[in-house]
């Protein structure tokens, strides 16, 4: 009996092919839903979020995150790391540009601005913590998001960039490789593009900015079950090129297929990734 048989008479899904499991996503994400972004955000700030905590850890006692510092989420989504750096004592603040990512970060009583630049409600111009850790995979353009990372860091600050690690070692390559098969090749990113040795570092010529440390941290992506998986991974933004051009109920059965190989015998589902940060600094 394979896992999926064990799973199916367990009761939380269908072995491949069943009538059931062939039709569960296309109730579960109706194409009338395919425009909703407070449901996508929602289901990212559940779900999904949670599973960059190790990172947004490694990073905050690398730089031993406190009172004394200030930190700026550029692209800092549903808030979650702030959170966690308000925690320890920091200042935080952010920027995100999708109002509905931006109201659930509010409605944790963080102060989170609009864009990319300083406005209100942001207090300051300037912090010695900027943090970039889910905007650059699959990013239009990286280096203008490092550029202005730096630029929003005081003299003796640090910018950290986060970015997959390599793609042997995440298990979540070959189910993000649905968002690149089913999406117009015009449109379609690679998130490993940032992946190899040296392409972070490369993203800080013309900054002002110098590498200072980095590391790798470990980031399994678990679930509780099969339909939680396709939730968060649609929530991550990877897909929206593939969604747009395959239609969501489709990209959505096709993500569940490549989930199978993770999914274990109680219905849960895991795959073990590698993150990486870069730690940059501008010089005083």
């Amino acid at each position: 009996m394979d896992r999926t048989e064990q799973a199916g008479q367990a009761g939380r899904t269908a072995p491949a092919g069943h009538p059931e499991r062939a039709g569960r996503t296309a109730r579960a994400w109706p194409a009338e839903r395919a425009g909703q972004a407070a449901a996508r955000a929602r289901d990212w700030a559940e779900i999904q979020e949670r599973m960059l905590v190790p990172l947004y850890e490694a990073v905050h006692d690398r730089l031993e995150v406190g009172p004394a510092t200030s930190v700026l989420g550029l692209g800092c989504r549903s808030g979650l790391a702030l959170l966690l750096a308000a925690g320890r004592g920091a200042q935080v603040a952010g920027l995100e540009p999708e109002g509905e990512l931006r109201e659930l970060a509010r409605g944790r009583r963080l102060r989170v601005g609009a864009g990319h630049r300083p406005a209100a409600p942001l207090a300051r111009s300037a912090y010695s913590l900027v943090t970039v850790f889910e905007g650059l995979p699959g990013a239009a353009d990286p280096r203008r998001t490092v550029a202005e990372a730096a630029r929003l860091t005081l003299p003796g600050g640090h910018v950290v960039v986060a970015a997959w690690g390599p793609r042997e070692r995440c298990e979540s390559a070959a189910v993000l490789d649905v968002a690149r098969r089913m999406a117009r090749r015009s449109t379609a990113r690679d998130p490993f593009e940032l992946s190899p040795p040296g392409a972070l570092e490369d993203l800080l010529a013309g900054t002002g900015l110098r590498p200072a440390g980095g590391g790798r941290v470990g980031c399994p992506f678990a679930y509780p079950d099969l339909d939680s998986a396709v939730r968060g991974l649609l929530s991550t933004g990877l897909y929206d090129a593939a969604a747009e051009f395959s239609g969501p109920p489709l990209v959505a059965k096709e993500l569940e297929e490549a989930l199978q190989p993770y999914l274990r015998p109680d219905g849960t589902v895991r795959m073990a990734n590698v993150f990486r940060y870069l730690i940059a600094e501008r010089p005083r």
